[in-house]
Protein backbone atom coordinates (compact mmCIF):
# COMPACT_ATOMS: atom_id res chain seq x y z
CA UNK A 1 0.00 0.00 0.00
CA UNK A 2 1.14 3.18 -0.85
CA UNK A 3 1.54 6.01 2.11
CA UNK A 4 0.35 8.87 0.27
CA UNK A 5 -2.22 8.44 -2.58
CA UNK A 6 -4.18 11.40 -4.86
CA UNK A 7 -6.46 11.05 -7.23
CA UNK A 8 -8.01 14.01 -9.45
CA UNK A 9 -7.24 15.95 -6.32
CA UNK A 10 -8.16 19.86 -6.63
CA UNK A 11 -8.34 22.89 -4.92
CA UNK A 12 -10.28 25.51 -6.37
CA UNK A 13 -10.45 29.40 -4.83
CA UNK A 14 -13.27 31.20 -6.96
CA UNK A 15 -12.08 31.50 -10.72
CA UNK A 16 -7.94 30.30 -9.55
CA UNK A 17 -7.25 26.52 -10.12
CA UNK A 18 -4.26 26.26 -6.78
CA UNK A 19 -4.48 22.35 -7.45
CA UNK A 20 -5.61 20.76 -10.49
CA UNK A 21 -6.55 17.50 -10.71
CA UNK A 22 -3.30 16.38 -9.04
CA UNK A 23 -2.37 12.23 -9.50
CA UNK A 24 0.01 11.37 -7.28
CA UNK A 25 1.20 8.29 -5.26
CA UNK A 26 4.35 7.94 -2.98
CA UNK A 27 5.39 4.91 -1.34
CA UNK A 28 6.62 3.46 2.08
CA UNK A 29 9.73 4.48 2.80
CA UNK A 30 10.69 7.09 0.17
CA UNK A 31 11.16 11.01 0.12
CA UNK A 32 9.30 12.48 -2.68
CA UNK A 33 9.72 16.08 -3.90
CA UNK A 34 7.35 18.36 -4.92
CA UNK A 35 9.26 20.67 -7.18
CA UNK A 36 7.87 23.76 -8.82
CA UNK A 37 7.73 27.53 -8.49
CA UNK A 38 6.12 30.12 -6.46
CA UNK A 39 2.20 29.76 -7.45
CA UNK A 40 2.54 25.84 -8.46
CA UNK A 41 0.21 24.88 -5.98
CA UNK A 42 3.12 22.96 -3.85
CA UNK A 43 1.83 24.41 -0.30
CA UNK A 44 -2.16 24.07 -1.19
CA UNK A 45 -1.19 20.45 -2.07
CA UNK A 46 0.36 19.80 1.45
CA UNK A 47 -2.58 21.33 3.19
CA UNK A 48 -4.79 19.02 1.17
CA UNK A 49 -2.73 16.02 2.00
CA UNK A 50 -2.51 16.68 6.04
CA UNK A 51 -6.22 17.39 6.44
CA UNK A 52 -5.78 20.99 6.96
CA UNK A 53 -7.99 21.99 4.20
CA UNK A 54 -10.68 20.10 2.65
CA UNK A 55 -10.74 19.57 -1.29
CA UNK A 56 -12.94 20.86 -3.80
CA UNK A 57 -12.92 17.54 -5.42
CA UNK A 58 -11.06 14.20 -6.05
CA UNK A 59 -9.40 11.92 -2.88
CA UNK A 60 -6.59 11.52 -0.89
CA UNK A 61 -5.31 9.01 1.57
CA UNK A 62 -2.29 8.65 3.62
CA UNK A 63 -1.90 5.11 5.43
CA UNK A 64 -5.04 4.07 3.60
CA UNK A 65 -6.95 6.78 5.85
CA UNK A 66 -8.95 9.43 3.73
CA UNK A 67 -8.12 12.63 4.13
CA UNK A 68 -11.58 14.09 4.56
CA UNK A 69 -13.31 11.27 6.22
CA UNK A 70 -10.97 10.00 8.33
CA UNK A 71 -8.94 13.42 9.03
CA UNK A 72 -8.21 13.45 13.14
CA UNK A 73 -6.83 9.84 12.14
CA UNK A 74 -4.56 11.11 9.39
CA UNK A 75 -3.52 14.25 11.88
CA UNK A 76 -2.34 11.45 14.70
CA UNK A 77 -0.52 9.47 11.97
CA UNK A 78 1.72 12.29 10.85
CA UNK A 79 4.08 15.23 11.18
CA UNK A 80 3.39 18.50 9.15
CA UNK A 81 6.17 21.40 9.16
CA UNK A 82 4.69 24.13 7.03
CA UNK A 83 6.78 27.26 5.93
CA UNK A 84 6.13 29.17 9.38
CA UNK A 85 6.09 26.32 11.86
CA UNK A 86 5.00 28.07 15.13
CA UNK A 87 8.03 28.05 17.68
CA UNK A 88 7.81 29.88 20.47
CA UNK A 89 10.49 32.69 20.61
CA UNK A 90 10.26 33.41 23.99
CA UNK A 91 10.28 29.71 25.15
CA UNK A 92 14.11 27.45 25.16
CA UNK A 93 14.44 24.70 22.74
CA UNK A 94 13.79 22.05 25.56
CA UNK A 95 10.71 24.53 26.63
CA UNK A 96 9.21 24.58 22.59
CA UNK A 97 10.11 20.51 21.87
CA UNK A 98 8.00 19.64 25.75
CA UNK A 99 5.29 22.37 24.35
CA UNK A 100 4.44 20.13 21.00
CA UNK A 101 4.92 16.71 23.47
CA UNK A 102 1.61 18.32 25.11
CA UNK A 103 0.08 19.25 21.96
CA UNK A 104 0.43 15.22 20.74
CA UNK A 105 -0.53 14.13 24.53
CA UNK A 106 3.13 12.39 24.20
CA UNK A 107 3.29 10.05 27.82
CA UNK A 108 5.84 11.75 30.34
CA UNK A 109 7.61 8.55 30.08
CA UNK A 110 8.01 8.24 26.03
CA UNK A 111 8.61 12.16 25.79
CA UNK A 112 11.52 11.62 28.44
CA UNK A 113 13.14 9.43 26.46
CA UNK A 114 12.29 10.88 22.75
CA UNK A 115 13.74 14.36 23.94
CA UNK A 116 17.39 13.34 24.62
CA UNK A 117 17.04 11.57 20.86
CA UNK A 118 15.54 14.58 19.45
CA UNK A 119 18.38 16.79 20.44
CA UNK A 120 20.92 14.35 20.02
CA UNK A 121 19.46 13.68 16.70
CA UNK A 122 18.95 17.60 15.54
CA UNK A 123 22.78 18.59 17.06
CA UNK A 124 20.43 20.74 19.59
CA UNK A 125 21.73 19.42 23.00
CA UNK A 126 24.01 22.16 23.79
CA UNK A 127 21.30 24.64 22.81
CA UNK A 128 18.55 22.98 24.82
CA UNK A 129 18.71 26.13 27.18
CA UNK A 130 18.57 28.72 24.11
CA UNK A 131 15.59 30.92 23.59
CA UNK A 132 14.48 30.24 20.49
CA UNK A 133 14.09 33.64 19.15
CA UNK A 134 18.10 33.53 19.88
CA UNK A 135 18.81 30.76 17.18
CA UNK A 136 19.85 30.91 13.47
CA UNK A 137 17.34 30.42 10.74
CA UNK A 138 18.99 26.72 10.41
CA UNK A 139 18.57 26.03 13.90
CA UNK A 140 15.46 27.15 14.09
CA UNK A 141 14.70 25.09 11.09
CA UNK A 142 16.23 21.90 13.14
CA UNK A 143 14.24 22.66 16.28
CA UNK A 144 10.99 22.81 13.88
CA UNK A 145 11.68 19.78 12.71
CA UNK A 146 12.37 18.15 16.17
CA UNK A 147 9.02 19.55 17.62
CA UNK A 148 7.38 17.64 14.15
CA UNK A 149 9.10 14.87 15.11
CA UNK A 150 7.91 14.30 18.79
CA UNK A 151 5.00 11.71 18.28
CA UNK A 152 7.02 9.86 16.31
CA UNK A 153 4.88 10.39 12.61
CA UNK A 154 4.96 7.81 10.03
CA UNK A 155 4.38 10.55 7.51
CA UNK A 156 6.41 13.63 7.49
CA UNK A 157 5.35 16.48 5.26
CA UNK A 158 7.93 19.45 4.76
CA UNK A 159 6.64 22.44 2.88
CA UNK A 160 10.12 24.34 1.55
CA UNK A 161 11.86 23.70 4.72
CA UNK A 162 15.14 25.17 4.10
CA UNK A 163 14.02 28.28 2.44
CA UNK A 164 15.93 31.14 3.01
CA UNK A 165 18.74 29.07 5.37
CA UNK A 166 22.14 28.83 4.42
CA UNK A 167 23.76 26.10 2.75
CA UNK A 168 25.45 24.18 5.29
CA UNK A 169 22.41 24.16 7.10
CA UNK A 170 20.26 23.03 4.23
CA UNK A 171 23.30 20.31 3.74
CA UNK A 172 22.99 19.35 7.99
CA UNK A 173 19.10 19.14 7.66
CA UNK A 174 19.24 16.70 4.62
CA UNK A 175 21.44 14.62 6.31
CA UNK A 176 18.59 14.20 9.08
CA UNK A 177 16.63 13.18 6.43
CA UNK A 178 18.27 10.95 5.23
CA UNK A 179 18.53 9.38 9.09
CA UNK A 180 14.68 9.30 9.37
CA UNK A 181 14.64 7.70 5.81
CA UNK A 182 16.56 4.79 7.10
CA UNK A 183 14.07 4.17 10.15
CA UNK A 184 11.03 4.01 7.37
CA UNK A 185 9.58 7.19 7.53
CA UNK A 186 7.79 8.04 4.09
CA UNK A 187 8.73 12.04 3.58
CA UNK A 188 7.02 14.27 1.17
CA UNK A 189 9.15 17.29 0.85
CA UNK A 190 8.38 20.64 -1.66
CA UNK A 191 11.15 22.97 -2.23
CA UNK A 192 12.41 25.37 -5.41
CA UNK A 193 15.47 24.63 -4.73
CA UNK A 194 16.68 22.23 -7.84
CA UNK A 195 20.03 20.74 -6.00
CA UNK A 196 17.47 19.17 -3.26
CA UNK A 197 15.17 17.57 -5.99
CA UNK A 198 18.01 15.69 -6.99
CA UNK A 199 17.99 14.53 -3.46
CA UNK A 200 14.94 13.14 -3.88
CA UNK A 201 14.07 9.35 -4.77
CA UNK A 202 10.95 10.99 -7.10
CA UNK A 203 10.11 14.58 -7.92
CA UNK A 204 7.35 15.95 -9.05
CA UNK A 205 7.05 18.60 -11.67
CA UNK A 206 4.00 21.05 -10.26
CA UNK A 207 3.34 24.22 -12.14
CA UNK A 208 0.08 25.84 -12.39
CA UNK A 209 -1.41 23.20 -9.87
CA UNK A 210 -1.05 20.11 -12.28
CA UNK A 211 1.69 17.54 -12.07
CA UNK A 212 3.51 17.88 -15.18
CA UNK A 213 5.44 14.87 -14.70
CA UNK A 214 7.05 12.52 -11.89
CA UNK A 215 9.35 10.34 -11.85
CA UNK A 216 13.00 9.33 -10.97
CA UNK A 217 15.73 12.56 -11.31
CA UNK A 218 17.42 10.59 -13.64
CA UNK A 219 14.13 9.73 -15.83
CA UNK A 220 12.88 13.12 -15.51
CA UNK A 221 15.91 14.58 -17.22
CA UNK A 222 15.05 11.98 -20.25
CA UNK A 223 12.15 14.22 -21.01
CA UNK A 224 13.84 17.11 -22.47
CA UNK A 225 13.40 17.92 -25.79
CA UNK A 226 16.71 18.11 -28.08
CA UNK A 227 20.36 18.90 -26.67
CA UNK A 228 21.02 21.99 -24.51
CA UNK A 229 24.05 23.78 -25.44
CA UNK A 230 26.42 25.63 -22.63
CA UNK A 231 28.12 29.10 -23.14
CA UNK A 232 30.85 30.13 -21.17
CA UNK A 233 30.99 33.89 -21.33
CA UNK A 234 32.39 36.89 -19.36
CA UNK A 235 29.59 38.79 -20.62
CA UNK A 236 26.19 36.71 -19.94
CA UNK A 237 23.99 38.90 -20.00
CA UNK A 238 24.56 40.57 -22.97
CA UNK A 239 24.96 36.99 -24.60
CA UNK A 240 21.91 35.78 -23.39
CA UNK A 241 20.17 38.65 -25.27
CA UNK A 242 21.55 38.43 -28.31
CA UNK A 243 20.80 34.77 -28.25
CA UNK A 244 17.48 35.73 -27.87
CA UNK A 245 16.98 37.51 -31.22
CA UNK A 246 17.79 34.43 -32.75
CA UNK A 247 16.13 31.54 -30.59
CA UNK A 248 12.62 31.71 -28.86
CA UNK A 249 12.87 33.67 -25.64
CA UNK A 250 12.15 30.64 -23.73
CA UNK A 251 14.89 28.65 -25.28
CA UNK A 252 17.67 30.87 -23.59
CA UNK A 253 18.42 30.63 -19.61
CA UNK A 254 21.25 32.69 -18.03
CA UNK A 255 23.26 30.18 -15.55
CA UNK A 256 25.25 32.09 -13.24
CA UNK A 257 28.73 32.35 -15.86
CA UNK A 258 27.22 31.23 -18.88
CA UNK A 259 24.22 30.48 -21.36
CA UNK A 260 21.84 27.38 -21.49
CA UNK A 261 20.12 27.32 -24.88
CA UNK A 262 17.75 24.22 -25.83
CA UNK A 263 17.98 23.44 -29.09
CA UNK A 264 17.28 20.59 -31.84
CA UNK A 265 20.21 20.20 -33.81
CA UNK A 266 23.55 20.97 -31.28
CA UNK A 267 25.86 20.60 -34.62
CA UNK A 268 23.92 23.65 -36.43
CA UNK A 269 22.93 25.33 -33.63
CA UNK A 270 26.53 25.83 -32.13
CA UNK A 271 28.27 26.97 -35.68
CA UNK A 272 24.75 29.74 -35.42
CA UNK A 273 25.43 30.78 -31.74
CA UNK A 274 29.43 31.11 -33.21
CA UNK A 275 29.01 33.44 -35.68
CA UNK A 276 26.03 35.67 -34.47
CA UNK A 277 28.34 36.26 -31.29
CA UNK A 278 31.42 36.93 -33.53
CA UNK A 279 29.05 39.36 -35.34
CA UNK A 280 28.21 41.21 -32.21
CA UNK A 281 31.63 41.27 -30.92
CA UNK A 282 30.54 39.43 -27.69
CA UNK A 283 33.15 36.98 -26.51
CA UNK A 284 32.54 33.48 -25.49
CA UNK A 285 35.19 30.89 -24.31
CA UNK A 286 33.61 28.09 -25.14
CA UNK A 287 30.43 25.97 -26.61
CA UNK A 288 29.75 22.27 -25.72
CA UNK A 289 26.91 20.08 -25.64
CA UNK A 290 26.22 19.75 -21.66
CA UNK A 291 23.61 17.10 -19.50
CA UNK A 292 20.48 19.16 -18.57
CA UNK A 293 20.25 20.00 -14.77
CA UNK A 294 16.45 19.91 -13.57
CA UNK A 295 16.26 23.25 -14.09
CA UNK A 296 16.80 22.81 -17.48
CA UNK A 297 14.18 20.39 -17.82
CA UNK A 298 11.83 22.36 -15.56
CA UNK A 299 11.85 25.17 -18.16
CA UNK A 300 12.10 22.94 -21.19
CA UNK A 301 8.51 21.05 -20.10
CA UNK A 302 7.04 24.25 -18.76
CA UNK A 303 7.91 25.90 -22.12
CA UNK A 304 6.45 23.40 -24.41
CA UNK A 305 3.38 22.84 -22.10
CA UNK A 306 2.62 26.60 -22.45
CA UNK A 307 3.40 26.32 -26.72
CA UNK A 308 0.73 23.67 -26.65
CA UNK A 309 -2.00 25.71 -24.76
CA UNK A 310 -1.26 28.47 -26.99
CA UNK A 311 -1.87 26.31 -30.36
Amino acid sequence: MDAIRATDLSKYFGDVRAVNHLNLTVARGEIFGLVGPDGAGKTTTMRLLTSVMEPTAGDAWVLGRHVVRDAEAVKEEIGYMSQRFGLYPDLTVEENLYFYADLFDVPKKERDLRLPDLLSFSNLTPFRKRYAKNLSGGMKQKLGLACTLIHTPKVLFLDEPTGGVDPVSRRDFWRILYRLLKDGVTILVSTAYMDEAERCNRIGLLYNGRMMAADTPGNIKKLIQGSILEVVTSEGRRAASLLRRIFPEDAVGLFGASVHVFVKDAPAATNHIEKHLKENGCPFENIEVIEPSLEDVFVSVIGSKEKTNES
